[in-house]
């Protein structure tokens, strides 16, 4: 009878070794997309070959940072390889932990001075958390009378090419929080950001509706796979 053969062999232990090296030595870009998957899912699948896994992830997905933005149960209903024959949380857990990281990160950033003056911090942030998303959705910046950043909020979620933007919610809850000034943020899941006719209408309802109010509209961005699209740097407010 022929032993089983194990994926856990001297050599499977030396590649993940001289991939922690190479991002030891190399930072960052020393690792392809597929081998910081790989090695992700190695610290909590042992004794296994976890380069399939990650390179079919990547490929169901669409990309790195598609797959750490995406949900948990759809990273969980990707089917298995002949080595790992299906995910678990542990396993999905270890992937988006990274990205909430990288978030905490960007947003660390971003909290730390006046956002108008910290402008490409915010847009790595935005661009980081939502151009990767398949469906649409809605998040306003509430900001305070020195343009800091006091609270950062998911609104709405919708399909995959629209989401409702509440021109009295808004307003209600900026009044709620004590906001001086927002920004509206909407990303586009079909990757071209160029606002539409009705983005441009609501942001300026919400802008007449908070001006008596004395909450200023800053700007309107919306975020797509392609960039990113102000409508202030358009004049469109």
């Amino acid at each position: 009878m022929v032993a089983p053969m194990c994926s856990d062999t001297p050599d499977a232990g030396g590649h993940r070794a001289r991939l922690r090296q190479r991002l030891f030595e190399g930072g960052p870009e020393a690792l392809l997309d597929h081998e910081l998957v790989e090695y992700l899912l190695a610290l909590t699948i042992p004794r296994r070959d976890t380069k399939p896994l990650a390179k079919k992830l990547i490929a169901e997905f669409g990309g790195f940072a598609e797959l750490l933005a995406a949900d948990p149960e759809a990273i969980l209903r990707v089917p298995g390889t002949d080595d790992i024959r299906e995910l678990k949380e542990t396993n999905v857990a270890a992937l988006k932990v990274v990205h909430a990281a990288a978030l905490r990160l960007l947003q660390t950033r971003v909290r730390e001075k006046p956002v108008l003056a910290n402008w490409q911090a915010l847009l790595d942030y935005l661009r980081a958390d939502m151009a990767p998303h398949a469906i649409e959705r809605v998040r306003v910046l509430h900001l305070n009378t020195r343009n800091m950043l006091i609270r950062d909020e998911l609104m709405h979620e919708g399909s995959i090419d629209e989401a409702p933007i509440y021109v009295r919610q808004v307003i209600a809850r900026a009044l709620h929080l004590g906001s001086a000034a927002l920004i509206l943020v909407h990303n586009h899941p079909s990757g071209d950001p160029s606002p539409s006719r009705a983005d441009i209408d609501v942001t300026r309802r919400i802008a007449e509706a908070g001006k008596p109010l004395g909450i200023v509209v800053h700007d309107h961005i919306i975020i797509g796979s392609e960039g990113h699209a102000s409508l202030r740097a358009k004049g469109l407010i």
